[in-house]
């Protein structure tokens, strides 16, 4: 059985497009382009949050024949700054995660487990990043779309980030998708790397990076 996971065909969105990529299962696809050029709304078009032509397969299942809830467990898009809908952060956690594997993966974030009690607007926008990915790895999606997700980070924190991703990839092996404006990091996280364009993804050359 072929190991490719996701697929991406000739997808279109407001007057982009088409798109067409696929990713196989643990690898870490990276994506750049210039601000506004729409990898936002291609994560969302993926995700379903947006009108979209074309076709997303998982496992070569069509995306209809999901429910968006059983989708978007499955495709998890981590935006540079997700949506909070109660005051206190813990409460973004099921009781289920509030276990010491929760806290556990907040040492390794490099996060106190106290910001779990702290109201939503006292936390940084870093703090923010890293919190919105350990709510998003709580389904173990097998699909992770990071949206410039060490953005408000500094390079200690960056390299948590990056680290701690990688041993997720490597447990659970999920394809990635990375959006950076950072080259040196999709050189870092990536074995493939993607340029969007107004009118399509073209793959760009890799002199080095990760084997």
């Amino acid at each position: 059985m072929s190991d490719m996971h996701l697929c991406a065909r000739n997808v279109t969105f407001l007057d982009k497009g088409p798109y067409s990529f696929s990713v196989e299962k643990g690898e870490c696809v990276g994506l750049t382009g210039r601000s506004g050029i729409g990898k936002t709304q291609l994560f969302r078009a993926i995700t379903d949050l947006i009108p979209a032509g074309g076709e997303i397969l998982l496992e070569g299942i069509r995306s209809s024949a999901f429910s968006p809830t059983q989708w978007r467990a499955k495709v998890t898009m981590v935006p540079a700054d997700s949506c909070w809908w109660y005051d206190r952060a813990g409460d973004h956690f099921p009781v289920s995660a509030q276990t010491p594997f929760l806290h556990e993966n907040c040492a390794l974030l490099g996060l106190d487990v106290e910001v779990l009690n702290w109201q939503v607007s006292r936390l940084s926008t870093g703090e923010r990043q890293r919190l919105a990915l350990l709510r998003a790895l709580h389904n173990r999606p097998t699909v992770l779309l990071l949206d410039e997700p060490s953005s408000g980070l500094d390079k200690y924190h960056t390299g948590l980030m990056e680290e701690f991703i990688e041993h997720y990839r490597q447990l659970n092996r999920p394809a990635i998708v990375w959006v950076s404006h950072d080259p040196e990091q999709l050189g870092r996280v990536a074995t493939r790397e993607f340029r969007m364009e107004q009118n399509g993804l073209y793959e760009m050359t890799r002199i080095s990076g990760k084997p």
